[in-house]
């Protein structure tokens, strides 16, 4: 998959595209509905199929002291696109002045213009231009007069719940990693860099790979089965707790702390990507290290039978 950066012109053989058009921040079960309607047009116009995606997100453009609410990061989204058989990803710069264009403009100067859209597919909730003034309907009636087709795509939902990165985020606050990984169609997962902590794990023969949540959105705080891939590929098992540690002196904020099952190798300075399968139980405050070392212990063969 090619990615074509906001600030770069996109060159000509890749445009044309069918396009995915959205934030696309999960590429949950929602979003490849989607991306599969831009596929269809891809394969009827015989064009490749891209997805193009806001950059920043609005929202940071709009609220940008706004907790952190990210299911992604930008990597991550990538790697699940491609996965899809996406052919080009490409970035629209996103600011204030972005905002401030009609819906007309934007169909005109961004999809047409620099892009070169043969199609586009949105979420039949797609909203775009100043105040949010076009929806689907209007991009439908503007790609006609700027030498694209569209669709819009219905939601995808269970019967009960409609499948979104807001239901998604709202899971994942309650610990509800089931729910989160169906509206995904797989595990929840945290990828950061491993930080060079206090290591007191090591003094209680538990290890830990730590990685600050940075954008994500805040899980509920507590203890999860996770598998983590150290950058190999390779899934390996082990315990997580994200929250503040009370216990060791509370943290200005949550980390992740992660104990790869039968693993020795150092981390330091590498990225990881940590599943987090199961909640296990909440955050709690330890008399001493050594009833924590005893929880940690029950953790982790709840966390081993879970994963087996």
């Amino acid at each position: 998959m090619r990615v074509h950066p906001a600030s770069a012109q996109v060159p000509d053989d890749a445009r044309g595209a069918a396009l995915a058009l959205g934030n696309f921040d999960g590429v949950h079960r929602g979003h490849q509905a989607v991306i599969a309607s831009a596929r269809a047009a891809a394969d009827a116009l015989n064009t490749p199929l891209g997805v193009a995606v806001f950059a920043p997100h609005p929202r940071r453009v709009f609220q940008p002291d706004a907790a952190p609410f990210r299911l992604q990061t930008n990597a991550q989204r990538a790697r699940a696109l491609a996965a899809l058989g996406v052919d080009h990803l490409y970035e629209i710069a996103f600011t204030r002045e972005t905002a401030s264009l009609s819906d007309e403009a934007f169909a005109k100067a961004i999809l047409s213009q620099r892009l070169g859209a043969r199609h586009v597919s949105v979420g039949a909730d797609f909203r775009f231009g100043r105040g949010r003034m076009g929806d689907a309907d209007s991009l439908m009636r503007l790609g006609e007069h700027h030498g694209f087709s569209a669709d819009a795509v219905a939601p995808v939902s269970n019967g009960e719940e409609k499948f979104s990165s807001t239901a998604i985020r709202a899971a994942i606050a309650k610990g509800d990693m089931d729910a989160a990984a169906r509206m995904l169609s797989r595990p929840w997962a945290i990828e950061g860099t491993v930080l060079r902590g206090f290591q007191r794990g090591r003094t209680i023969g538990v290890p830990t790979a730590n990685v600050a949540l940075g954008e994500y959105a805040h899980p509920r705080l507590g203890v999860y089965a996770v598998r983590v891939d150290v950058g190999d590929g390779a899934l390996r098992a082990g315990v997580a707790s994200v929250g503040v540690n009370p216990t060791v002196g509370a943290l200005p904020a949550p980390l992740l702390e992660a104990h790869i099952f039968d693993f020795d190798g150092d981390l330091y300075g590498r990225t990881i990507e940590t599943q987090l399968f199961a909640f296990l139980r909440p955050e709690a405050t330890f008399a001493s290290m050594d009833e924590m070392a005893r929880q940690i212990e029950s953790d982790a063969t709840q966390a081993r039978a879970l994963l087996a």
